[in-house]
């Protein structure tokens, strides 16, 4: 690729294409096999997109999660957390009345002074299917076909993952030296600078599913999201990374709106890209999905990006209220028009 920088317009509502039927790569009158992968709201927002434009969709989630309502039951049921598998699902609900209704239900938390207060009906839900079913897979293809979901949702691993962050002045008296975080959810919000991260176990099982989905993909999509608890972890898993690697998919990496506080406070865009190359130097990249609007610095954030392999898309995907979060529809449309440009074959409609 040549780091080239592109602006995308404001595009139009769009309407998925009808699916061909036939596998292989991407050709006109067909649907392109998406891939996402990440955790919470980025990933929601992510799915929000891609529902609109293609029906053959599949969401790869981290299993990190050790706070909130999913950490509870992770730590009384032994389960995978589901919270993020749960925003998922919701995220991939239709716009009709059904898709709505049962989007609001399944992120529904009780409010209450007993045991139930804070836990979410989808957690429940989820946990339920799993406990009845014993099939992590089956159980989320139910929930899928329940709620209506415009597409798949699968843990990226069969356990429940512990993240561990290497972090250089977590203590604000010892600005220099390293400590370990624990947790996910500390993780997140840790103050000091996250120098890297790794999971326990350490060389956690793939679920399969996942890594059929990536081999089979015509792309994939990671982030936008927490970089270090919801993107990263993803290529921390040795089985996932190595689909990663070796699929014949086109891979874009789509950037977030603004640092996360914490996390990767003061963090440029460029900064970003540097820190998913150091935990996987052998991952290229085709595409980085960057709002316009975010990149002060376009030169170094194109010149980061060809160090991957990656063109820059610079499109504005930000929502119009101001707050750093993607707008749903400008989002799919910049995702569609770096299908359309930089698909093997051409336009898959």
């Amino acid at each position: 690729m040549t780091g080239r920088t592109f602006r995308l317009r404001r595009g139009r509502r769009l309407v998925p294409a009808r699916a061909s039927g036939r596998g292989g790569r991407v050709g006109r009158g067909a649907q392109p096999k998406v891939v996402a992968l990440g955790g919470g709201h980025g990933l929601s927002a992510s799915l929000a997109a891609l529902r609109r434009i293609t029906g053959d969709l599949t969401a790869v989630v981290t299993v990190a999660d050790d706070g909130g309502s999913s950490g509870r039951l992770r730590d009384e049921l032994g389960v995978l957390p589901p919270g993020d598998l749960r925003k998922a699902l919701a995220a991939l609900c239709g716009d009709d009345d059904w898709g709505q209704t049962w989007a609001r239900v399944i992120k529904h938390r009780f409010a209450s002074e007993g045991d139930l207060h804070g836990h979410a009906v989808g957690n429940l839900l989820i946990v339920a299917l799993w406990e009845q079913l014993g099939d992590h897979v089956q159980a989320l293809d139910l929930v899928g076909k329940l709620l209506g979901a415009h597409g798949r949702v699968l843990p990226m691993s069969a356990v429940p993952l512990e993240l561990q962050a290497l972090v250089r002045g977590h203590d604000p008296a010892e600005p220099d030296a390293l400590s370990t975080v624990r947790g996910q959810a500390t993780v997140a919000l840790t103050p000091g600078e996250v120098q890297s991260v790794h999971v326990v176990p350490e060389d956690p099982p793939a679920v399969p599913e996942a890594v059929a989905a990536v081999l089979d993909a015509d792309w994939v999509v990671l982030g936008p999201g927490s970089w270090f608890s919801s993107v990263i972890p993803h290529l921390l898993v040795p089985e996932l990374l190595e689909a990663l690697q070796e699929t014949k998919a086109r891979r874009v990496l789509s950037l977030n709106l603004a640092p996360q506080p914490g996390e990767t406070d003061g963090f440029s865009p460029q900064r970003h890209l540097e820190v998913l190359a150091r935990h996987a130097p052998k991952l290229a990249l085709d595409v980085v999905l960057a709002d316009e609007a975010a990149v002060p610095d376009r030169e170094s954030l194109t010149d980061a990006a060809k160090r991957l392999g990656a063109a820059v898309e610079l499109a504005p995907v930000a929502a119009p209220d101001g707050s750093p979060t993607h707008d749903p529809e400008l989002l799919a449309a910049a995702y569609d028009r770096i299908f359309r440009m930089h698909g093997r074959i051409g336009p898959w409609r």
